[in-house]
């Protein structure tokens, strides 16, 4: 399992190809052809991770935009980022 913590600074694989839809959107690896969805909350987190590469940086900017726990936000963050870091979407730098 991909270790990923607050600290961590993260982007973008150069081999990922990403789109918006309607306010979702589809990530491809273009190495391995393999699809991956996001919600719009999904979506967003994943432009802040391409703005701000800093996984704690991102956390205080969803913070400032959703009315969640912490707690919740912080636990959901970094398993999204782990899950993207472990099919090849996203790489520590």
């Amino acid at each position: 399992m991909t270790t990923i913590s607050l600290d961590s600074a993260v982007r973008p694989s150069d081999e990922v190809m990403f789109r918006e839809i309607g306010g979702e959107a589809v990530l491809l690896n273009l190495t391995t052809g393999e699809y991956f969805g996001l919600d719009a909350v999904g979506a967003q987190i994943w432009r802040l991770l391409d703005e701000q590469r800093q996984v704690g940086a991102v956390l205080r900017r969803l913070l400032d935009e959703f009315d969640a726990p912490a707690e919740l936000v912080e636990r959901d963050l970094l398993g999204l980022v782990v899950q993207l870091a472990e099919k090849g979407l996203m790489t520590r730098t």
